[in-house]
């Protein structure tokens, strides 16, 4: 469950910190564009990508205090966002955009029940 664990940690930190400040500018844009998509504005881009924060963050803290409470929550909060995403990708987009969504799914579902 560790790599699992240390796999969220890192898809999440990144795809969040894109969400959060658009460092990564060919990414960011990507990403707007699907969100604008589906009739989404810049500031749900950014709730969404809060919520992936602190997710990893709680991921983070469960590895470091071994709390299983804060592991269960980040799980659920990736859960939740998976669920989202695979949503709208399956809607306006293709199967093929919605495989991260689908895995990070299956992971955090995973660790969820483990």
């Amino acid at each position: 469950m560790l790599a699992i664990t240390l796999l969220l940690i890192s898809f999440f930190l990144f795809a969040s910190s894109i969400k959060l400040t658009g460092w990564q500018r060919g990414i960011f844009e990507i990403q707007l564009g699907f969100f604008e998509n589906y009739g989404l504005n810049r500031q749900i881009m950014f709730i969404v990508g809060l919520i992936e924060l602190t997710a990893s963050l709680l991921l983070i803290s469960a590895l470091v205090t071994d709390k299983e409470n804060l592991k269960s929550l980040g799980a659920i909060m990736i859960i939740f966002a998976s669920i989202g995403a695979s949503y709208f990708h399956l809607r306006f987009d293709t199967t093929k955009d919605a495989l991260p969504a689908f895995i990070t799914l299956t992971l955090s579902t995973m660790l969820l029940i483990n």
